[in-house]
Order: structure tokens, then C-alpha cells, then sequence
């Protein structure tokens, strides 16, 4: 089967969520074992929440605002070089930020262009408004199929119907991996193709664990 015959798959990311960074490795799980390819697209926490600060405790306000900066660098990125970038550099944005713990700073934006194999010159970016219309148009595009009460990720996916498919989450920590992973897929397409689904939750108990 050619990447063409996969069933598209959507996330909408931004790479300082924790949890969304546990989805986006489940769902590369996902990719080996159903036939689908992920396109990945940016969304932003920043953008997501500037009608509310007011609303949000000091310490999460301060995080929001240095959360554009790598929204910023994903989507020059993807202006500059093209849509397939996106899914390295966010990789190794999440491996640096999540798994190594060096946190949103420029060292980690720096280092993460480099082992995605793109140019250092786009960390300029992180402080630029050049392309904050392509920003707000990525995130637009996710969050209007989901609604504004919600996070990151967003994922879209075409229905049987032809109509899209799509939700926030799933929320998971560890990451599933192989027929677990499977599984998961399966069962959160089957719940989220039920028209008037909108939500299953529970209280999470354990934080991020990114084994």
C-alpha cells in the first residue's frame, strides 16, 4: 500500500503540551499498524487562550507567552520549506522539551532545527510576527472542527460518509504502542463517528510519563 491509499489523518500540535506529545507518539504507533499517514499541522496554545488570560493563573500566563516562539519557528518552517517538515521538527522539538526535560528555551529550539537537519536561521522566527496569519489560519482550521473548549491535539479524520470525523485528545499517558495502540485507534474512531458523541472522561491520576 503507497502513502496515497492510507486514510489521511490531521493533527493539529503544539509542541509544548506534554500530553498532545504523548497522542502525537501514539499516533505514530498507529501509522505501523492501520493504513493511515499523519499530516501534521500547528495549533497554539497561546492563540487558544489570549481571551482569557485574565482567567488563568500567573504561572501559566507566563508560560503562554513564551509558547509562541515555537509555534512560530513550526510554521515559518512550513512556509519556508514545506508542509513535510513539520513532522520532524516536531519531534525533535517534543524529544528535547519532553523527553530530555531542557524545556522551551532557545538552546532546545536551536538544537531540535538541527536534528530535524533544517536551518538554524529559522530560531529567528521565534520572536518574528512575520507569519502569525499562517499561525492563526493552521490553528482556525483545527479548533473550528472541534470547538473552543478544548486543547491540544485535535485530530481529523474523513468519515465513511465523507464527512469529517473530528476530536480533541485522546489523553494517555504512557503512549500506547503496537496492537494496544491499534485498539485505541479503533475504539476512538467507533466512539467519535456517533453523531451527538461528545465526550468521555475521567479524572487523570497519573502525570505525563514519557517511557
Amino acid at each position: 500500500m503507497t502513502a496515497t491509499d492510507k486514510t489521511p489523518v490531521d493533527f493539529w500540535f503544539d509542541p509544548l503540551c506534554p500530553w498532545a506529545w504523548m497522542t502525537s507518539r501514539w499516533m505514530l504507533e498507529v501509522e505501523k499498524a492501520r493504513p493511515v499517514r499523519v499530516r501534521w499541522h500547528v495549533m497554539s496554545l497561546a492563540v487558544l487562550n489570549e481571551d482569557k488570560l485574565d482567567e488563568l493563573p500567573e504561572g501559566y500566563r507566563e508560560m503562554l507567552t513564551k509558547a509562541w516562539g515555537p509555534v512560530r519557528v513550526a510554521v515559518a518552517a512550513e512556509q519556508k520549506l514545506g508542509s513535510e517538515v513539520l513532522g520532524p521538527l516536531y519531534t525533535a522539538l517534543g524529544t528535547r522539551f519532553h523527553n530530555r526535560g531542557e524545556g522551551n528555551t532557545p538552546e532546545a529550539v536551536l538544537g531540535a532545527l538541527a536534528d530535524a537537519g533544517l536551518p538554524a536561521e529559522l530560531a529567528e522566527y521565534a520572536d518574528s510576527d512575520v507569519y502569525d496569519a499562517e499561525l492563526r489560519e493552521s490553528h482556525r482550521q483545527g479548533i473550528d472542527l472541534v470547538g473552543q473548549e478544548v486543547g491540544t491535539p485535535v485530530i481529523a479524520v474523513p468519515g465513511s460518509d465523507g464527512e469529517r470525523i473530528a476530536f480533541f485528545g485522546p489523553v494517555v499517558t504512557p503512549a500506547p504502542k503496537g496492537e494496544e495502540a491499534a485498539k485505541l485507534w479503533d475504539g476512538t474512531l467507533m466512539v467519535a463517528s456517533i453523531p451527538g458523541f461528545y465526550e468521555i472522561k475521567r479524572t487523570r491520576t497519573a502525570p505525563p510519563s514519557f517511557e
